[in-house]
């Protein structure tokens, strides 16, 4: 059993930067692909970046290229996701995910990871 806490969400306005954090505690981190997904209100949850467990392979959803970036720190057991010149069409609830070792292609897919966090609020007001 994996348990994952994020962190980091608020209010921010528009064009600043905040930086969520995900805390995963009980089995092993390592082997597990780490992904974040977000659900803006009144739409459904979508994928953001995933990160593989050696963090040397990252993914990211075209219109976050560039503003986002995914990181993780073994040794703190946590995986991060910077977000820059943030927009009001980021406001949502931002998702931890954690899943096994799966292809880069079903990378984007909730299906395949086995752990959720609670989620974040992230509010960008314009």
């Amino acid at each position: 059993q994996v348990q994952l806490e994020e962190s980091g969400g608020g209010l921010v306005q528009a064009g600043e930067s905040l930086r969520l954090s995900c805390a995963a505690s009980g089995r092993t981190f390592s082997p597990y692909t780490m992904g974040w997904f977000r659900q803006a209100p009144g739409k459904e949850r979508a994928f953001v970046a995933a990160i593989n467990w050696s963090g040397n392979r990252k993914y990211y959803v075209d219109s976050m290229k560039g503003r986002f970036t995914i990181s993780r720190d073994g040794a703190r057991n946590t995986v991060y996701l910077q977000m820059n010149s943030l927009k009001p069409e980021d406001t949502a609830v931002y998702y931890c995910a954690a899943g096994g070792e799966f292809s880069t292609t079903d990378w984007s897919k909730q299906g395949r990871y086995d752990y959720w966090g609670q989620g974040t609020q992230v509010t960008v007001s314009s």
